[in-house]
């Protein structure tokens, strides 16, 4: 079969934007080349647009879609509020998710990561049982129901298996937490690898392992994962300094100490959150990725990801959306750079990828791609020959960015663009939005609105 060819205005190509080239995809859904089609050539036209490479989230809890615009006030009783507080509302959320809801509010939040040009997701996924602990006759039911409502939108979906064993240390058990422990690590990385083999012979499904915290799981769960050495691993690490007092009190060593102690601090490994560390933790992880959800961080008020230490120590940036109180990876990307600019006290604070108005654009946008992918695991990202055809469009002619410099358009995107300049969105070479609509839209929100009336009445 021949290749398609799709002709924007601008591509990034190879990590670079040309103008005035077309992109080759091979009938596997690959790229296969960029330049000028032949005569003959199947070409679409996408006037007015830049083809980006397909963002990469690699943090997501799809079920708290349910939670947006239902914690902005205090919990009764509660004059100040802050994590430990939203959680609350979280668990009662969970709680009352049976199966059918967990896919209907992941379809839902997956549909909207796709409108926004996302085509890979990394869903950290701890929903396991019933609400009274007891697993489903298929143990692997929930996590069944989340990856085919990645499937049924299109995306491309790494599932995170959590490993959850505690509410903390030294603390009661927490009935509410019920549906999320294992009895074992044993029992967690089973689970992991009967992913694996339900989901093989699907390309646009991986999986990997995700012990949940340091709080969550005690040191003989984290010692077991660094013997069977999973693809992929990661961790919710340092989101709170209650979780690194706790660590202290429990090992005698802050999270990043620990689990540099016990070897998990390795090319496999993720990071996520990471806000509140020491500045001798911050070389330790400079093999490593760290995801940072500077949206989520912001509404929960964690804290400011010290990313420019973090880059230049060596370690790899990526984006995720977390909570999804938005989901808005430019969004996210301009927030990991604002941040630090509140911060430090000045701009410019990521170091650019070249000179000239695009790069720190470049820089950003290598962290919601390439860096997604690498945390992941999957060779998504870029769009280079032989590389997936995940790709998303932008439109040059949104209002936004009307008069943006013709040496700084990738700065304008990246800094300016809406989510909505999003057009269009390619997993593997096939179309899952097209012209800012996706075939779902309409009956995924339909369900979802009454999933929200059920769980909130």
């Amino acid at each position: 079969m021949a290749s398609r060819w799709l002709q924007p205005e601008a591509l990034v190509w190879g990590g670079r934007l040309q103008r005035g080239v077309a992109l080759a995809i091979a009938a596997d859904g690959t790229c296969e080349s960029a330049g000028q089609p032949p005569p003959d050539a199947t070409v679409e036209r996408l006037a007015g647009k830049l083809l980006l490479p397909g963002l990469v989230n690699a943090h997501s809890h799809a079920f708290q879609r349910l939670l947006r615009g239902r914690t902005q006030a205090p919990a009764p009783g509660r004059p100040q509020d802050d994590f430990w507080t939203w959680r609350e509302t979280m668990y009662r959320a969970a709680a009352a998710l049976d199966p059918e809801g967990v896919a209907v509010a992941s379809r839902q939040c997956f549909l909207e990561m796709a409108l926004a040009g996302i085509t890979t997701v990394g869903e950290f996924h701890y929903l396991h049982h019933t609400p009274d602990g007891r697993p489903y006759d298929d143990p692997l039911e929930l996590a069944l129901r989340v990856v085919s409502a990645a499937r049924d939108v299109g995306l491309r979906i790494h599932l995170l298996r959590v490993g959850y064993a505690r509410s903390g240390f030294g603390a009661a058990p927490e009935p509410r937490q019920r549906r999320f422990y294992d009895p074992d690590p044993d029992t967690f990385l089973a689970s992991v690898s009967a992913l694996e083999q339900r989901f093989r012979p699907d390309p646009l499904v991986t999986v990997g392992a995700a012990p949940h915290s340091v709080r969550a799981v005690p040191r003989p769960w984290l010692e077991a994962v660094a013997r069977a050495r999973p693809g992929t691993v990661h961790m919710h690490v340092a989101e709170q300094p209650r979780e690194v007092e706790s660590c202290l009190a429990e090992h005698g060593r802050r999270p990043v100490e620990l689990l540099d102690e016990l070897g998990l601090l390795d090319a496999r490994f993720t990071a996520v959150h990471a806000v509140h560390l020491a500045p001798h933790e911050i070389p330790l992880l400079g093999r490593s990725s760290i995801c940072a959800c500077p949206l989520t961080e912001r509404d929960l008020g964690d804290g400011i990801l010290p990313a420019d230490g973090l880059a230049t120590a060596g370690a790899t940036l990526c984006i995720g959306t977390d909570g999804q109180s938005e989901i808005d990876p430019l969004g996210e990307l301009r927030a990991l750079e604002g941040h630090l600019r509140l911060q430090r006290g000045r701009r410019l604070v990521l170091p650019p990828t070249g000179e000239g108005l695009d790069g720190l654009a470049r820089t950003l946008l290598e962290v919601g791609t390439r860096g997604g992918g690498r945390s992941l695991g999957l060779d998504v990202g870029r769009l280079a020959p032989g590389r997936p055809a995940d790709l998303c469009a932008v439109d040059l002619t949104h209002s936004a960015l009307a008069g943006a410099p013709e040496d700084g358009l990738l700065a304008a995107v990246v800094f300016s663009a809406p989510a909505a300049a999003v057009t269009d969105t390619w997993v593997q070479g096939q179309r899952v939005v097209q012209d800012g609509h996706h075939p779902h839209a309409e009956a995924a929100a339909r369900d979802f609105r009454a999933l929200c009336r059920r769980t909130f009445a």
